[in-house]
């Protein structure tokens, strides 16, 4: 059995290069997949027949050089420019939504934005009425302020 496995010792690098890439769906920051980068390379090396210690070196050397050549690319190319990634509250602002529940007078109502509804005040105190659009120009906490279109 265990010349089995260090015969094909690739499988083991296939294996290890899918559980990170399932790990990688949570993250989602492209750090993980850099071992998946290097769990692949190593089970390719391990079937053109690599020994075991060579196989952890590729595996390493592999990985590090992903994290600090592939990453910073994937992670530039799906972040834009922006250095800070917004949150979901904070990517708010300036989007279109529509008055879900009536804004109220100096009160409060509910704004529908993609499929999220959220508790909404009117930027200058105004009434809003239902079917209204309006554009997000603040967030305290998880009130937005929103002004008509």
């Amino acid at each position: 059995m265990v010349d089995y496995f260090a015969a094909n010792l690739w499988q083991l690098w296939a294996l290890v290069m899918v559980v990170c890439l399932i790990l990688e769906l949570t993250s989602g920051d492209f750090f993980i997949m850099c071992f998946a980068i290097g769990a692949l390379l190593t089970a390719v090396a391990a079937a053109l027949g690599l020994g075991f210690y060579g196989q952890l070196v590729v595996f390493a050397v592999v990985s590090v050089l992903s994290i600090f050549f592939i990453r910073p690319r994937l992670v530039k190319a799906l972040h834009g420019k922006r250095r800070e990634r917004l949150s979901n509250a904070d990517a708010l602002q300036g989007r279109i939504g529509r008055v879900s529940e009536a804004i109220e007078q100096g009160g409060y109502g509910r704004v529908a934005i993609d499929g999220d509804d959220w508790k909404a005040v009117s930027a200058d105190g105004s009434y809003i009425p239902l079917g209204q659009n309006v554009r997000v120009v603040g967030r305290e906490s998880i009130i937005i302020t929103v002004e008509k279109e």
